[in-house]
């Protein structure tokens, strides 16, 4: 980094997940990096009437009223920056929304597939987009929205902050890349496969890269945040910003970024498209600075997460994570196995009875204790992400040598072991808040306070030298 680097100042940074929010403030002091949380809130899907979306009327307020609050403790805030989980998106006429978002299991996504590769088969839709299989990407979702027809534009959802924020009508380009509409090789939307698909190309936003300015509160959101704050694109997709704050300690590394999902893959500089790497279901997505991310989709915590929730409803009383947890590492690991990314296991609902279903249908025994069915469920998440690590080695002919574990999963003291374990190699835990810090970082650069010059490389340098990731070896299995 040049040595010109300003000392930094503080910015906002929005984190959507599928079962949270958080507005974080990011504070950069000579080439450091702190975070302090200022407003968590819940989120999560809504049965109504036409299916299952999201609360977006609840989000939003939750959003503004934590920037409110962000701005009275710190009234210097530079900007702000936004980013989410992928696909979803709000229809936009004017200034209204048109209705609630879809959530992404909702299962009106069958139909969607079904229609798109009617028309588009999905060896060639692979080659267009470089997107792995999932039933709920947004073309499969364009593909059955009635709604779609009545909309000026289609925003996915943190260029729909972003819109009612500013007024700006963008879709920034990591989060677009994840839509299918979206040329793997040039990076622009597809024209000819959208009208192939019936996606008006109105509905389309222009597209921009993270670091680009999208504009001053307006209006309302001005009046209620209490500042003019400016809104500058980040890599809104919430993986892209979770790998620009992955401390790639080695030019061989790979990474998982675990929460609900985690994402396995490696960083490229161009995008893998043949037949093995469509068999596999990897996928190429955008990256910042126009890297790639090549990844597989594998449920993660989610699992974990349900069968606790159906657990205690049965209980009528909350359960001790950490304690079940604890209780689950001290069971041997030659526990039943089973397929982590079984669609069966796919929506909300009584986790651990569906779980046994898939484990009784391969011949294994069901385990009778929780602490148990705890180890089986993380053993299963683990061996899912070592098996696509030896998949992104294998397609990408690099010799991986670690691998990093950032976001929630970083806490899971005995998930990061079995990683270590299943895959052979070892594995470095953290930062927790990649996702928040990569927000943070693009922000700060785009206000040069890392100097005028300063690359994906130098943002990692800042990570590391403000995080001390845990390091966990691997144990030689019986």
């Amino acid at each position: 980094m040049s040595s010109t680097a300003r000392a930094g100042g503080v910015v906002a940074a929005v984190d959507l997940g599928a079962t949270s929010g958080r507005v974080m403030l990011g504070y950069v002091d000579d080439g450091m990096l702190r975070l302090e949380q200022v407003a968590r809130f819940p989120n999560g899907p809504v049965a109504g009437p036409e299916g299952l979306h999201w609360d977006f009327t609840a989000l939003y307020r939750h959003i503004v009223d934590g920037l409110a609050e962000a701005v009275r403790r710190e009234p210097g805030i530079a900007s702000v920056g936004i980013d989410s989980w992928a696909v979803d998106y709000g229809l936009v006429h004017g200034d209204e929304l048109l209705g609630e978002p879809f959530h992404y299991r909702d299962d009106r996504t069958a139909r969607g597939v079904e229609a798109v590769h009617s028309k588009v088969p999905f060896h060639e839709l692979y080659r267009r987009n470089g997107l792995q299989f999932l039933p709920f990407n947004t073309l499969y979702q364009y593909a059955v929205d009635r709604r779609l027809a009545d909309a000026e534009i289609a925003l996915l959802i943190p260029d729909l902050v972003a819109f009612l924020l500013t007024g700006a009508r963008v879709a920034e380009r990591t989060n677009a890349s994840t839509t299918g509409l979206v040329d793997v090789a040039s990076g622009r939307w597809d024209a000819e496969l959208a009208t192939r698909l019936g996606v008006p190309a109105s509905a389309l936003p222009p597209l921009v890269d993270p670091g680009e300015r999208l504009g001053a509160l307006r209006g309302e959101a001005r009046e209620r945040i209490g500042a003019p704050l400016e809104v500058i694109a980040v890599g809104s997709h919430d993986t892209a910003s979770a790998v620009v704050a992955v401390p790639l300690s080695t030019p061989h590394a790979a990474y998982i970024s675990c929460g609900t999902w985690g994402l396995v893959g490696v960083e490229l500089d161009e995008p893998v498209v043949t037949d093995a790497a469509r068999e596999a279901n990897f996928t190429n997505e955008g990256g910042v600075d126009g890297r790639v991310r090549f990844l597989h989709n594998v449920t993660g915590l989610w699992l974990l997460s349900e069968s606790v929730r159906t657990w205690e409803a049965e209980d009528g009383a909350p359960i001790d994570l950490p304690g079940l947890l604890d209780a689950a590492a001290a069971v041997a690991p030659d526990v039943p196995l089973f397929d982590a990314n079984d669609p069966r296991l796919s929506s909300p609902g009584d986790m651990p009875a569906r779980i046994a279903a898939v484990i009784e249908q391969s011949g294994g025994a069901v385990p009778g204790s929780r602490e148990t069915f705890a180890r089986t469920i993380v053993e299963s998440i683990a061996q899912a992400f070592a098996d696509a690590v030896a998949t992104a080695a294998r397609l990408t002919g690099r010799d991986i040598d670690v691998i990093h574990v950032v976001g929630g999963g970083a806490l899971n003291r005995l998930l990061c072991q079995a990683i270590a374990d299943r895959s052979g190699l070892p594995v470095l835990a953290g930062p927790v808040e990649a996702t928040a810090l990569g927000n943070v970082l693009v922000q700060a650069r785009a206000h040069g306070w890392f100097g005028p010059d300063a690359t994906l490389e130098d943002l990692r340098r800042v990570v590391a030298a403000s995080t001390s990731p845990v390091r966990y070896e691997p144990h030689a299995r019986a």
